[in-house]
C-alpha cells in the first residue's frame, strides 16, 4: 500500500503535470484524431497479419495503370526520389545543422530521434508484417524490401511534416501555403509509389496514419521545447 501511494504521488509530482502539458501543446481535437487512427491502423494491421486482401488494393492500381505513359513515368520517378534516402537524409542533415546554428540543441535533439525513430518504425514494421509487394506489372523501379507499410510514405509524412511546422513558426504569415504544399507534397509522393506499383495502396495508408502519429509526438515535443 505504501508503494502504490508513493507511485501515485510521483504521479501526481511528476507524470501528471507534465502529460496535461503536453495534451493542452497537441490540442485536443489533433489528440482525437490520433486515437481515431490508432484504431484503424489497429484494424488494418490485424487483416494484413492475417493475410487478408483488400478488394480495393489491386482495382486502384490498375486503375492507375491505365494512365501510365512516358511522360508520367519521369514525373513520378522525379517525385518518388523525393522521398527516397538519397534526398530525405541530406534533407535532415541540413535541417540538424541548422537548429544548432540557431542554438536550438532541444529542438535538433527532438528533430534528429523524431526522423531516427520513424527510419526505425519502417524497417520493424516491414519486418513484422512480412507483406509481399505487388507483381501486377513489370515495375519501373526494384524494390528488394517489405511493402506495408510505406516506408516512402511514413517518412514524408514525418520529414516534411517537422519541416512544414519548423518554417511555420518562422513564417507565421504563410502558415496556409506552407501546410498546403507540405500535405501536397507528401500526397504527391504517396501516389508515385502507387502509380509505380511497389506498394499497395493500403500499404501507404498505413505509412501515412503511422507518420502522423509519429508526427504529433515529434511536433507535441518541439513545442515542449520551446514552450515549456
Amino acid at each position: 500500500m505504501q508503494q502504490l501511494k508513493s507511485l501515485f504521488k510521483a504521479w501526481q509530482r511528476w507524470v501528471h503535470p507534465q502529460l496535461m502539458t503536453f495534451i493542452a501543446t497537441v490540442g485536443g481535437l489533433w489528440l482525437g484524431i490520433c486515437l481515431l487512427l490508432i484504431l484503424l491502423l489497429a484494424h488494418l494491421s490485424d487483416e494484413v497479419l492475417e493475410q487478408e486482401a483488400f478488394w480495393f488494393d489491386e482495382t486502384i492500381l490498375l486503375s492507375l495503370h491505365q494512365w501510365a505513359n512516358p511522360t508520367l513515368d519521369h514525373i513520378m520517378l522525379g517525385i518518388t526520389q523525393l522521398g527516397s534516402p538519397a534526398i530525405v537524409v541530406p534533407l535532415a542533415c541540413i535541417t540538424i545543422s541548422w537548429l544548432c546554428w540557431r542554438h536550438q540543441w532541444r529542438g535538433a535533439v527532438v528533430f534528429f530521434f523524431t526522423c531516427l525513430g520513424a527510419v526505425g518504425l519502417s524497417i520493424g514494421l516491414k519486418l513484422l508484417f512480412g507483406k509481399a509487394r505487388p507483381q501486377l506489372w513489370p515495375p519501373l523501379i526494384v524494390e528488394t524490401t517489405y511493402s506495408f507499410p510505406s516506408g516512402h510514405a511514413l517518412g514524408a509524412m514525418v520529414l516534411y511534416g517537422l519541416l512544414a511546422y519548423l518554417v511555420a513558426q518562422r513564417y507565421g504569415n504563410f502558415k496556409v501555403l506552407i501546410y498546403g504544399t507540405a500535405a501536397m507534397l507528401i500526397g504527391a509522393i504517396g501516389l508515385s509509389r502507387l502509380y509505380l506499383g511497389v506498394h499497395w495502396p493500403t500499404d501507404v495508408l498505413a505509412g501515412y496514419g503511422i507518420g502522423f502519429l509519429w508526427l504529433s509526438l515529434g511536433i507535441g515535443l518541439l513545442r515542449l521545447t520551446t514552450h515549456p
